[in-house]
């Protein structure tokens, strides 16, 4: 089995998997990379705001209502800092997550991989020894080689459906016979009984024919003598 084309396509497809789940991890991080610049940049941009509103404070001085609007601002700045933390940490939270669920299907994908990995050197090996050219002919020949498969068996399927149906007709068939082959003898018992009777009543009616005979006989006799004793007369 290990050196069967099921193997030998699962390896490759693997890697194939491996070698995604690498590019998109890239671009995660290269996404999360970028958004991390620009939290960053923000960050500084509140920073900057925050000190220049703080310097104009303390240079004008200004009138209470000034110094109050310009408290009001430095709270509005505060908040939106606040909220802009908040949304950055559940973001870099998401991020993180994210990356290290990518992480661990990478690490699984490449145990998967390592597991296959025997079955690429076997691979090499057919390649060096035959007449294929490169491992993509190999795994075409295999996968070839699957389909083949696949179809013989379900031609065997097909086979063996067939000669269920076969056996389930011939019983059908067999138990149709048998039933007439039952009727016929009953019917034969029949006639042979009545056979029997008839065998049996023979002696009877040959009595009986007999002694028909024997009166026929007698009248005869009677008559020729009849007929004598008139002639006698005349």
């Amino acid at each position: 089995e290990e050196n069967s084309p099921y193997s030998l396509i699962r390896l490759l497809k693997k890697q194939k998997e491996a070698q995604e789940m690498e590019k998109a991890l890239a671009e995660k991080y290269k996404a999360f990379q970028e958004r991390m610049k620009f939290i960053a940049d923000q960050w500084r941009d509140l920073h900057a705001k925050r000190a220049q509103l703080k310097a104009y404070v303390e240079r004008c001085g200004g009138t209470i209502q000034e110094r109050e609007e310009l408290r009001i601002q430095a709270l509005e700045i505060n908040s939106k800092q606040r909220e802009e933390k908040m949304k950055t940490d559940g973001e870099l939270l998401r991020a993180k997550m994210e990356l290290e669920a990518l992480r661990k299907k990478q690490r699984k994908l490449c145990k998967r991989v390592q597991k296959y990995f025997i079955f690429k050197e076997y691979l090499e090996d057919v390649v060096k020894v035959s007449q294929f050219e490169d491992i993509s002919e190999v795994t075409s020949w295999c996968k070839l080689l699957v389909r083949t498969q696949k179809d013989l068996l379900q031609s065997q399927q097909g086979h063996k459906q067939l000669t269920e149906q076969g056996k389930v007709l011939l019983e059908q068939h067999r138990a149709e016979k048998e039933a007439e082959m039952l009727q016929y003898k009953n019917e034969l018992v029949q006639f042979k009984l009545r056979f029997d009777q008839a065998q049996s009543g023979i002696p009877l009616w040959e009595a009986h024919w007999a002694d028909i005979q024997n009166k026929t006989s007698e009248k005869t006799r009677k008559l020729w003598t009849i007929k004598l004793a008139i002639h006698n007369l005349f």
